[in-house]
């Protein structure tokens, strides 16, 4: 067994999300994001919009500024190179990693791990509307619910699958059944379409079967996070925890993982044989609560010693800190969290409140935070950086203005 300090814990783990290199200068294109994909595997999309869309702040955390249109073209139609699938929810993909999915799909259909019993009954009553809406698809084009809904006439009313109609209900068991795939419309809203439109032939030879995808998910959830415990493995793509106890075991079987003791921890890690400690300081980032590098809040403690939950379906009167937080990474620790909103109709990026950890070096964590607040402003097409009185960090931070220039 291998001994890992917490300091070199924190390094590993920050490494493996690529939070530690140096950001690009220059253009930003399809490298670099297929270079963020290649440290989070896959990246969460949310329909929160109070800041951003979720998927595009993960990008923006590793790289800096980049025009987000780029982003969106490496997932349009036709053979886009990042798709739409539940991975730890529903998240952007390789068509690569799609296929270790495919799982995921055949256990719907028999009501398995992660299968929504209501959606099931659902199929089960409903063969010919869904028959009837895929041909609808291979015919008429990709479309969006609503879309399709008009064509339906008898297929709108509301069902009590969270108040989805009966079209919208078939289409999303398509497409968690991986027999219909999906983009994002202008207004983030799904458009789906017979998923032989959007991926090659070759995407559905030779799918791993499902042991062989479990293993090859773990291995890769562990390569993400670089050390972690078996329940931190299997939060990475949702998978259960006794799933992922089979595959380490067989991945330390076969060399493909060490167990390593890892200071402070009650439980062992695991992590790549090939896994090195880095020098290299974190970059300092502002973090979307849907980060991959935040994703499992239990680790976050263990890791950073930071309590973290996301209070957006907390009443306000509760809050402790706000609607929209981000944590901020910077020098190796999670030092602050700031609840943020895009006021696009005065293009303000307003910083409602700014908390510090106990301990810190607030200063330091001040000036770092004021230039990241910058640059988040600026990518968001926003002029000023506002800033309110919540939190310890909020008058150091006003010492800037209470509004500055992004």
């Amino acid at each position: 067994m291998i001994d890992v300090s917490p300091a070199q814990a924190r390094r590993i783990a920050i490494a493996a999300q690529g939070l530690n290199r140096t950001r690009p200068r220059g253009r930003i294109d399809r490298r670099h994001f297929r270079r963020v994909l290649d440290d989070t595997g896959v990246v969460q999309i949310d329909s929160v919009n109070v800041l951003s869309r979720s998927h595009y702040l993960p990008f923006f955390s590793r790289l800096g500024e980049y025009r987000r249109d780029r982003l969106d073209a490496m997932a349009a139609p036709p053979e886009p190179e990042l798709v739409e699938y539940w991975a730890h929810e529903a998240s952007l993909m390789t068509p690569a990693t799609r296929r270790l999915f495919h799982w995921r799909m055949d256990a719907m259909h028999e009501g398995g791990s992660g299968a929504w019993p209501g959606l099931v009954r659902f199929a089960a009553a409903n063969g010919e509307l869904l028959d009837e809406t895929l041909e609808r698809l291979h015919v008429e084009g990709p479309m969006s619910a609503r879309m399709l809904e008009k064509l339906q006439s008898g297929r709108r009313p509301k069902g009590s699958w969270w108040d989805w109609s009966q079209t919208k209900t078939a289409l999303e068991w398509l497409f968690r059944t991986g027999r219909v795939g999906a983009t994002r419309g202008p207004n983030f809203e799904r458009i789906y379409h017979p998923v032989d439109h959007l991926l090659t032939p070759d995407h559905f030879h030779d799918v791993p079967d499902r042991s062989s995808a479990l293993a090859l998910l773990v291995e890769s959830a562990a390569r993400h996070l670089g050390v972690a415990t078996i329940a931190d493995l299997a939060d990475y793509h949702r998978i259960t925890v006794a799933d992922c106890r089979t595959a380490v075991r067989d991945l330390v079987d076969r060399e493909r993982l060490v167990e390593v003791k890892v200071g402070g921890w009650n439980r062992p890690g695991y992590m790549t044989p090939d896994r090195s400690r880095p020098r290299r300081q974190s970059l300092s980032a502002l973090l979307s609560p849907f980060d991959s590098m935040v994703w499992c809040r239990p680790r976050i403690e263990r890791l950073f010693d930071f309590h973290y939950r996301l209070e957006i379906y907390t009443p306000a009167a509760r809050r402790k800190f706000g609607y929209y937080v981000l944590p901020f990474l910077h020098r190796d620790r999670l030092r602050a969290r700031v609840d943020l909103k895009a006021d696009r109709k005065r293009s303000r990026l307003l910083v409602h409140s700014a908390h510090g950890e106990p301990d810190d070096d607030a200063d330091g964590t001040v000036e770092a935070l004021v230039t990241e607040l910058a640059r988040l402003a600026r990518f968001l097409g926003l002029d000023r950086v506002a800033v309110g009185d919540g939190g310890d960090l909020a008058p150091l931070i006003r010492r800037h203005g209470s509004e500055f220039d992004a």
